[in-house]
């Protein structure tokens, strides 16, 4: 979690917490007085909290939570629903404090659970956000009840900064950031405390540290923690990468990396250890890569399988947990970023009866969403959908699923060779590496067969360069070839944050080349807020061009010189909208920036 604090905080003391009183809890009657007054709540929901106030047990829940499970609305326009977030807000605008919704990634766990002890943050309710040399800053859910803060402020000498947090996030995140510190700090007491033996001789030097067992329980609370951690922020894969006295724990989240925690060394590796035993990975070898999968389960119940793979480094082995979303199959293909336009011209190619259908793009680009998506649209009780994968990325009830195995020297050639003999209608290959692939591919396709796979390739047209690099002959390519999809994910903008801006004439004219695209009257920016965690981002889309083979690019493949500049002109003619015109189009619907597919959508020599 890193090291940016709170954006608001306010230096206050004992005499500043207002109203100017004795420090005291604030009740149910209270609260709803307030709400009252202030024209927020109906006179019979007033009535009815104040019976609840004469007989609960103020110590079992906030008011504001009691006010919220309500689900209430407020009396002002435009009514909005009386949440835990809206009245811990309007609490900290009437007691004088910034309102704070934390930001886990945003908070030095490690530091802030130094500051004070468990049972003094749950006695009165307080979570530490922030640390710097002069101040600390205290997120609390009851703003008058400061009896503690110069008692604090003393101990610490420090100032203290006090933030109006909601009651939920306090205790959830109060928590979450002692049970992981505790488990690190329990980890690495355990590993200082455990001598190390070569050769049956005790090793004497400083610093040598014994090899923590990955099945101790700090380091599986650690690894419960991480991977729940990581749905929680919607992350899409989550980096181990060990260094020489600490180890950095970091998140993908919307295409961007994100800082999360650092580990000491010893426990990175026992953390390592541990999910290569639940990954089903060999846990002796630590010179060469390995893959593993692991299945678990997300804080909603849903069942999340993920990718492991490891990697050999200078000081040990780095681990990426690559997460599949099991929703992804029930997208259609608006929710991929598909315009109408491309909606169309993609269905056409799907309902072909035989013949290669291509998706290129680096990796990362959402290939695997889309080949799986096309696979569902297909899917239906009379047709046989076959695929073979390195990995398989996603068990789907309704395909009949491969995985290579190298090992026994099942590699992608032998996997369509073998479903050749299975009666296929649809074959899926989950990537063309070589010549030997691509041949096998094409003899599919040859024998009736629709087959759909991927290349990594930076445009739709030079999938065609690339087949031709492997070695396929042009021919072939123009006689089992029906059209290629190129894609990129561009950062969809925070719909809670979203501001107009003024465009730049200049680079929307740059991106929209050739086609001539009028500059719209709103263009959106980001900003910024709790929402997307201050990047002015929430989730990805995809931008897409799509090159059909007509029978004028089936000849030009087939001329001696084969001319890429010249196919791609023709496809332009054709209708082929390039990535850069899809993303313009995102951004006149406001649902992305001109910078965003800038930074993404390549550009050609002859642009």
């Amino acid at each position: 979690m890193a090291r940016d604090g709170p954006r608001e905080s306010v230096v206050i003391d004992s005499n500043s917490v207002k109203p100017q009183q004795s420090s005291h809890r604030l009740g149910l009657k209270q609260v709803t007085d307030l709400l009252f007054a202030d024209g927020l709540l109906a006179k019979q929901a007033h009535e009815n909290l104040q019976v609840q106030a004469r007989y609960r047990d103020l110590t079992e829940k906030h008011p504001l939570t009691v006010i919220a499970d309500q689900r209430l609305k407020s009396e002002l326009p435009p009514q909005r629903l009386l949440s835990e977030d809206f009245l811990s807000e309007w609490l900290a605008h009437k007691a004088g404090l910034p309102y704070l919704r934390i930001d886990p990634l945003k908070v030095d766990v490690a530091a802030v659970t130094q500051v004070v002890s468990y049972a003094y943050a749950e006695r009165h309710k307080l979570l530490p956000v922030e640390v710097a040399p002069d101040y600390v800053v205290m997120a609390t859910a009851q703003p008058y009840a400061t009896g503690w803060l110069e008692e604090l402020a003393h101990i610490l000498r420090k100032d203290v900064r006090l933030v109006m947090t909601s009651p939920s996030d306090i205790q959830s995140y109060l928590v979450e950031f002692y049970t992981v510190s505790q488990s690190v700090q329990g980890a690495s007491s355990e590993d200082a405390g455990r001598p190390q033996f070569i050769n049956g001789q005790q090793m004497l030097e400083l610093g040598k540290a014994g090899s923590l067992d990955a099945n101790d329980q700090h380091v599986v609370r650690i690894v419960d923690w991480l991977l729940q951690y990581a749905f929680d922020q919607r992350a899409s894969d989550i980096h181990l990468e060990p260094r020489q006295e600490k180890g950095n724990i970091r998140f993908r989240i919307d295409g961007m990396l994100h800082s999360v925690y650092q580990l000491p060394s010893p426990v990175m590796a026992a953390v390592l250890s541990r999910l290569k035993i639940l990954g089903r990975m060999d846990l002796a070898e630590k010179r060469r890569p390995l893959d593993g999968r692991l299945k678990t389960k997300s804080p909603d119940g849903n069942e999340v399988e993920l990718r492991l793979a490891t990697l050999p480094t200078a000081f040990g082995e780095k681990m990426v947990l690559r997460i599949f979303d099991p929703d992804v199959l029930v997208k259609n293909f608006t929710d991929l970023g598909f315009s109408h336009h491309e909606e169309k011209r993609w269905k056409e190619m799907l309902k072909q009866p035989n013949g290669i259908i291509l998706v290129t793009g680096p990796t990362g680009s959402g290939k695997t969403t889309t080949l799986y998506s096309s696979l569902k649209y297909l899917a239906r009780p009379e047709l046989n959908i076959c695929t073979i994968e390195d990995p398989i990325e996603m068990v789907v009830p309704d395909f009949n699923q491969m995985q290579v195995q190298h090992n026994i020297d099942l590699n992608f050639a032998d996997g369509v060779r073998a479903l050749l003999r299975q009666d296929p209608d649809i074959i899926m290959v989950g990537e063309i590496r070589d010549l030997e692939t691509a041949e096998m591919a094409i003899q599919a396709a040859l024998t009736g067969h629709l087959v759909i796979s991927t290349l990594h390739t930076n445009d739709a047209v030079a999938a065609i360069t690339r087949l031709l690099d492997l070695g396929v002959p042009h021919y072939m390519i123009s006689s089992t070839l029906l059209g290629v999809v190129g894609q990129r994910l561009v950062r969809t903008l925070c719909p809670h944050c979203k501001q107009p801006v003024e465009p730049d004439a200049e680079l929307w004219t740059s991106l929209s080349r050739p086609w001539k695209a009028a500059l719209p009257e709103n263009v959106y920016g980001p900003v910024g807020c709790l929402e997307c965690r201050q990047t002015g981002y929430i989730g990805r889309v995809g931008i897409y061009e799509m090159l059909v083979v007509s029978g004028r690019v089936k000849r030009l493949i087939n001329s001696n010189d084969c001319d890429m500049a010249a196919v791609r002109r023709q496809a332009l003619q054709e209708e082929m909208r390039p990535m850069r015109v899809s993303g313009i189009q995102k951004v006149a619907g406001g649902l992305t920036t001109l910078d965003e597919v800038f930074r993404v959508a390549p550009l050609y020599s002859e642009d």
